[in-house]
């Protein structure tokens, strides 16, 4: 998460998700295990380049327009809500550590001292967030990073639509809160722009990583399976262990991508958005396509 200012006991109710050719929201149920609505339009080609250095927003009204469009279809009274970024503005980064200072300020400056020979830009104009989950040998912090410029880009669209973006979070990252995964678990989430990887173990994050991707969703079964293939040989060898179940998000057919990812692993390959977490009204939006939303409000 690259931001929180809201309540810890007040979650949102909406989420929205700018991508590279879409923006989506959708708004969680009052007992919280399903999306109740949703909705989607299309961004003008163009108007929206995802970057990690450059400026995303190329056409801002455009953009701003098409955020409160999406989300005046979902938004009722609620104005907070957990704003998703596409995964090729925001850099995931896996840090170990032995122990950490118990004063935030001191290890976030612990943290920022790790990532400065990690990433391609000045760490002081970087906006910084992290989780950190105990390990075998002490900490495995996950941590977003992206420029504070790019990050504000996006939260400038949700205020101009009338929102208040309260937590910030990557695709990818907002889109696990959809996958069970309390044993080896891959999840491959594709996009127009990326391709993530995720693996997890006991709802612990132990791999991440993010590919261009430049067929979008018309990469095939076969691309898909090489791409994903040395990740998985690299999890095994660190950790000895076997994929049991793979999730897959931004294919609009799996026909194609499950025999071949079944065929590298023996797991199981199924939709990481399932019935069970949309409701009946959220019309005809592909669950395919709504991950990230899905994620960042049933997690």
């Amino acid at each position: 998460m690259m931001s929180r200012s809201f309540n810890s006991g007040s979650r949102p109710k909406l989420a929205c998700e700018i991508a590279a050719d879409r923006v989506l929201a959708g708004r969680i149920s009052e007992h919280g295990h399903s999306v109740e609505m949703c909705a989607t339009h299309e961004l003008s080609p163009g108007s929206l380049v995802p970057d990690l250095l450059e400026a995303n927003l190329r056409q801002r009204e455009s953009v701003y327009q098409t955020v409160r469009n999406t989300l005046g279809s979902v938004g009722g009274r609620s104005r907070d809500l957990v704003a998703v970024l596409p995964d090729a503005a925001v850099r995931v980064v896996l840090l170990d550590f032995d122990t950490l200072p118990d004063n935030r300020q001191e290890a976030e400056s612990v943290v920022r001292f790790r990532l400065k020979k990690a990433l391609p830009f000045d760490m002081d104009k970087a906006r910084v967030s992290y989780h950190a989950q105990s390990s075998n040998n002490g900490l495995r912090l996950i941590a977003a990073v992206a420029l504070t410029s790019v990050v504000e880009e996006y939260e400038s669209a949700f205020r101009e639509a009338g929102y208040s973006p309260g937590v910030v979070m990557p695709s990818t990252l907002a889109a696990l809160g959809a996958a069970d995964a309390d044993r080896p678990t891959l999840v491959i989430k594709v996009d127009a722009r990326t391709t993530s990887i995720a693996i997890l173990d006991q709802q612990r994050l132990l791999l991440f990583r993010t590919l261009e991707n430049t067929r979008g969703a018309n990469i095939t079964g076969e691309q898909l399976a090489e791409e994903v293939y040395p990740s998985v040989v690299f999890f095994q060898d660190t950790y000895h262990l076997d994929i049991e179940q793979i999730f897959v998000a931004g294919l609009p057919e799996l026909g194609g991508a499950a025999p071949a990812l079944t065929a590298q692993t023996g797991a199981e390959v199924r939709e990481l958005v399932g019935s069970s977490q949309l409701g009946e009204s959220v019309g005809t939006i592909p669950k395919w396509r709504m991950a990230g939303v899905v994620g960042a409000l049933v997690s």
